[in-house]
């Protein structure tokens, strides 16, 4: 009798195999591979309709100012030290004489090239204030040299 009260409380207690509601049971989980699937060919449409991204400086030229072979312009160098002293073709002046100077090279045609070139240990304000000086005076072509002592 023990034996068939021990299996009666065996078999009431023990719960339901797995495998036979597994199969009865619809599967809840969406397959995900399809949209997977869609998404990757989306983002490779969208790679490959993108536009080459362009780095380019549009720079205003004017090409219309003389026809055939144009004179050279006049070279200046412009120097600034290291204690903030100018000079201008080797001849040192005053920020007042750089301005009458600046504003003289402003009304030539064509402008003469400034070349700028600024002493490793000069501070930077002393280079922006000559290029803000050149740029209120209207020099439109001037350019920084001798770049290779800061690489």
């Amino acid at each position: 009798m023990e034996n068939i009260a021990n299996a009666s409380t065996s078999t009431s207690l023990t719960a339901p195999s797995a495998g036979a509601h597994a199969a009865a049971e619809p599967m809840m989980e969406m397959n995900m591979t399809p949209m997977i699937d869609v998404m990757l060919v989306l983002i490779i449409m969208f790679i490959m309709t993108l536009p080459l991204s362009q780095n380019a400086v549009v720079l205003g030229m004017n090409y219309g100012e003389c026809a055939g072979a144009c004179p050279k312009p006049e070279i200046v160098n412009l120097a600034i030290d290291f204690d903030g002293s100018l000079s201008w073709n080797g001849e040192i002046l005053s920020r007042t004489q750089l301005d009458a100077k600046l504003s003289a090279v402003a009304a030539m045609r064509p402008q003469a090239e400034v070349h700028l070139s600024a002493n490793k240990l000069s501070a930077y304000r002393d280079v922006a204030a000559v290029l803000a000086s050149a740029q209120s005076r209207g020099v439109h072509t001037l350019g920084i040299v001798g770049m290779e002592q800061f690489l």
